[in-house]
């Protein structure tokens, strides 16, 4: 089952891009690779269950299950060990990819409360965009009673554009709602 994301990239969004970047391949035409969803669970040191109700709230959201994350070095004013769980990961890629990308455009950024369109200034200089969200609860599968404390995450999207110009005219093509 291809997803409506994918079928408006090769329909529309890839020869736009190739007429307007003047692109001589079909290569160098931009795509998105990977999208990273991290979520970092500080109060994992005073409380176990924590990481696993964080993983569990991911897994519904991403459709995929978590890897949890471990502390590189150790902090002593955090009380944080070398590792130690800290947070957990999903990398989503191909049609589960495109199916989050499109559940996140059409139904969840437009649920958050006065919002206006996600910000154009966060690429990273090398063509991949990064967005943080406050609250789980803006995804419509998370059930509000089953949540134990709100939590934000990021979501990285890496693209094979070469520039910030590339990425953000892909991902307008896309259909992401950029702030005007």
């Amino acid at each position: 089952m291809a997803s409506r994301l994918k079928e408006k990239y090769t329909s529309e969004v890839a020869p736009a891009m190739k007429s307007e970047f003047k692109y001589t391949s079909v290569m160098q035409i931009p795509k998105i690779e990977k999208i990273v969803l991290n979520m970092g669970v500080g109060e994992v040191k005073d409380n176990a269950k924590a990481l696993d109700n964080a993983m569990r709230d991911m897994g519904i959201i991403a459709g995929q299950k978590p890897v949890a994350t471990v502390s590189r070095k150790s902090i002593a004013n955090f009380k944080l060990r070398e590792g130690m769980k800290i947070g957990c990961k999903v990398t989503l890629r191909g049609e589960r990819m495109y199916e989050f990308l499109d559940k996140l455009i059409s139904i969840d950024l437009p649920r958050v409360r006065d919002f206006r369109g996600i910000s154009p200034n966060s690429f990273d200089g090398h063509g991949n965009y990064a967005m943080g969200i406050k609250e789980q609860l803006m995804f419509p599968e998370i059930d509000y009673d089953k949540i134990d404390k709100i939590r934000g995450m990021d979501i990285i999207i890496v693209t094979t554009a070469n520039t910030d110009e590339e990425a953000k005219k892909l991902l307008e093509l896309m259909g992401m709602p950029f702030r005007k």
